[in-house]
């Protein structure tokens, strides 16, 4: 330390875990200068702006831009600092809100592929599952020449109209009523879901036959088929809306024809 009592500037660095070159460029845009300018212009600094540093520092790490840090140490009353902070407090309290649904959107995507690791996609099983929370959208409409695509974009806008608080990044997935198994009618399903766990509505907890295939939508034809034979020749029957679901599609792989399809139809002894 000089003899004054004020701190040169590659010691201050080190001090205050920044470095020269920071020092410089808060000294530029007039953030942070030095107390006083030696001989040969260098740079010293008092023991107090290692606080300010410190300041300056946390609020870049809460991201805040030195503008906005600038803007907060200009202030010239104790209620204009407090409304910057204010402010801040609600750009960051937004970006936990944000980072806080991304995760839970991550996890569920996460659940739900570790949920189809080491199937065996040739065997058909019987087996009691929970409930589990849902968002359902409206029946689908087919009218006249109306295909999926267009039942499929009404479910989006329908749904961010009726719900503009979700999330509309969940994977969607088909509900197919009993009746529209019944028939053979697997191509149009009757409504469309987002596999959201924060959902108000429930796939109930039932006892489901479990079926896998790999394709994309409207290539489980054979599936169904195989199912409903599965399920008569072991004595039992649906009973209920089957649920399809596409645990691995294009969030985590390319190829369509590799998807892996899963199908829930709930069902009962004869």
């Amino acid at each position: 330390m000089a003899n004054n009592g004020l701190i040169p500037i590659s010691r201050f660095a080190k001090y205050s875990r920044t470095t020269r070159d920071t020092l410089l460029h808060y000294d530029r845009i007039g953030l942070l200068s030095p107390i006083l300018r030696g001989e040969n212009n260098y740079r010293y600094y008092s023991a107090n702006q290692l606080i300010s540093v410190n300041v300056i520092r946390s609020l870049q790490l809460l991201g805040m831009t030195l503008e906005e840090i600038m803007e907060l140490r200009n202030s010239t009353t104790p209620k204009l600092t407090a409304e910057v902070i204010e402010k801040q407090i609600r750009k960051i309290d937004s970006k936990i809100d944000d980072w806080i649904r991304a995760k839970k959107l991550l996890l569920t995507i996460r659940e739900t592929i570790n949920s189809v690791a080491n199937i065996n996609i040739d065997e058909i099983t019987i087996k009691h599952l929970p409930a589990e929370a849902i968002i359902i959208g409206d029946l689908n409409d087919f009218s006249g020449n109306r295909v999926f695509l267009d039942a499929f974009l009404d479910f989006y806008k329908d749904m961010s109209k009726k719900y503009p608080e979700i999330d509309l990044n969940y994977q969607v997935w088909m509900i197919n009523s009993e009746e529209q198994i019944k028939q053979g009618n697997y191509y149009r399903p009757d409504r469309f879901y987002f596999h959201n766990p924060e959902g108000h509505d429930k796939r109930p907890a039932a006892l489901y036959a479990i079926g896998y295939a790999r394709g994309e939508y409207g290539q489980t034809a054979c599936l169904y088929e195989k199912m409903m034979k599965y399920i008569d020749e072991n004595g039992y029957e649906i009973c209920g809306n089957t649920y399809e679901e596409l645990p691995i599609n294009d969030s985590c792989i390319a190829d369509v024809d590799n998807y892996f399809i899963r199908i829930l139809m709930p069902v009962k002894l004869k």
